[in-house]
């Protein structure tokens, strides 16, 4: 029992040790860090940082527990003294080193939860996504101390490492299902999608049997045992198994999923997906400008609505739908309100019955410069389609609050840069259906007036006696009528 005690003794003494926890921490926290999305604070986003940081981790893990295999074989001597079994020395090194990674990837597991809690997080966290990553992180420990006790080298440490990282490095996310095989290579997950627990729970499966069928097939292989192979043949299944479910998955760790949305309501609603509601305030302000313009129009709304990629963008019933990417990248902001523009058009008009020479409507023939054979290339009274996507533009560029546009009728484009605001608004109710179908000429932009609006009717005066212009003393006389 001495000689026992003293092994472990030693055993627990190890610089590997006082390696591998503060370099994978530091390791996985600074990778972890910079995989997070700024401004953006979505569980599960979180997890794909940390799943997809045992791609790095992993590798550095491998090679430690290589480096720690051949430095401390010198214990063996010490290990054959002893009445223990030829793999107790074995499986109680797996176990501290195993043990080491684990708290280290704890550690950053810590980090990234406090960090997104801090930036009001939405979703839900997923104890399966750490689960997965610790299991693959063993997985590689045990890879990495395995292949250096059967061939105990210093050039085995590196061997390890780079093949490791290089089946990590060599797959691409959502490419196909071997991109879901530990260490997974996950993208993003994109507003109203969350991770597939199952996959998740595949993941760690298949880890947890891998791991379990090399530390088997060392043990028997060491110890000469059959009884080991009913075990091992049990992980094999699991493996398998694990296999053929992330096979049906076709490369996709994400699912659609219903989200109740962040809103703010005034003086606009504007409603967006949890984990982006610090873009509520950008895109309220951007909107709100441009919904004041459409009021009145057919294309008028009171509420902007983060809708999913997979539905298309509209303004319809007051509601204008927008895109937003998960990630807020710059622009996004523009973007949005430019989609909203978009949607105002009708694209078959505009690809369509616009592309088609012809006169326009109204057109009141050459006593306006604008529809001159000159500069309609076509005739009197005729404009060409890139023609009216030019005056469209410059209405486009009043809506967006963006300068005016140089266009080859500048007369016109300033003739409506010198309109008030109420005239524009009120030239844009009249015209909306021109806007919309790209039908706009130079004929088009007359002066308008916005009507006043009506005034209240004053009341009668009160009735005079004709012959001293003075009221009655009494007032109206009884029965008398103003």
């Amino acid at each position: 029992m001495s000689e026992l005690g003293r092994v472990l003794r030693l055993d627990a003494r190890r610089a590997a040790l006082l390696v591998a926890v503060p370099l994978l921490t530091g390791i996985g926290i600074v990778f972890v860090w910079l995989s997070l999305v700024p401004g953006v604070a979505y569980w599960d986003n979180s997890v794909v940082a940390l799943i997809n940081a045992v791609r790095l981790l992993g590798p550095v893990a491998a090679g430690l527990a290589a480096w720690a295999a051949v430095r401390e074989r010198g214990l063996n001597y010490l290990r054959d003294l002893s009445p223990r079994s030829p793999a107790t020395g074995a499986l109680f090194d797996l176990l501290l080193l195993a043990g080491a990674a684990v708290f280290a990837y704890g550690t950053v597991t810590a980090v990234v939860t406090v960090e997104t809690v801090l930036r009001q997080e939405a979703g839900r966290p997923s104890p399966l996504g750490f689960l997965a990553g610790a299991a693959a992180l063993v997985l590689h420990v045990v890879i990495g101390y395995l292949a250096a006790r059967l061939v105990p080298r210093p050039a085995t440490a590196a061997a390890v490492m780079v093949a490791t990282w290089s089946w990590a490095a060599l797959r691409v996310p959502g490419a196909s299902w071997w991109s879901l095989l530990p260490p997974a290579v996950l993208d993003h997950v994109e507003p109203f999608t969350v991770l597939r627990g199952r996959v998740l729970a595949d993941q760690t499966l298949w880890a947890l049997a891998v791991t379990a069928v090399l530390i088997l097939a060392y043990v028997g292989w060491v110890t000469r045992r059959v009884v080991v192979a009913v075990p091992l043949v049990v992980a094999l299944a699991g493996t398998g198994s694990a296999t053929a479910r992330l096979h049906a998955s076709d490369g996709s760790a994400a699912a659609p999923a219903p989200v109740a949305l962040a809103c703010r309501e005034w003086p606009l609603r504007v409603c967006v997906h949890p984990a982006l509601r610090s873009a509520l305030p950008a895109l309220m302000a951007a909107a709100t400008p441009l919904a004041t313009r459409l009021s009145g129009t057919p294309g008028g709304f009171t509420q902007v609505v983060q809708r999913p990629a997979v539905e298309p963008v509209a303004v319809a019933g007051g509601t204008a739908s927008i895109h937003l990417d998960g990630r807020l990248s710059p622009g996004y902001v523009e973007r949005a309100v430019r989609q909203i523009k978009d949607a105002l058009t009708d694209s078959r008009a505009c690809q369509g019955d616009a592309g088609a020479w012809g006169p326009l409507p109204g057109t009141p023939g050459t006593s306006d410069p604008g529809t001159t054979a000159l500069e309609s290339g076509r005739g009197p009274g005729v404009i060409g389609p890139s023609r009216r996507l030019e005056y469209r533009a410059v209405v486009d560029a009043w809506l967006l609050g963006g300068p005016r546009p140089a266009i080859s009728d500048q007369r016109t484009a300033q003739r409506f840069e010198a309109w008030s605001e109420e005239q524009k608004r009120y030239w844009l109710r009249t015209n909306y259906g021109r806007y919309r179908g790209c039908a706009l000429g130079p004929g088009d932009f007359r002066p308008v007036v916005a009507p006043r609006p009506a005034e209240a009717p004053r009341p009668s005066p009160r009735p005079v006696r004709p012959d001293t212009g003075h009221l009655p003393a009494g007032g109206l006389p009884a029965g008398g009528s103003a």
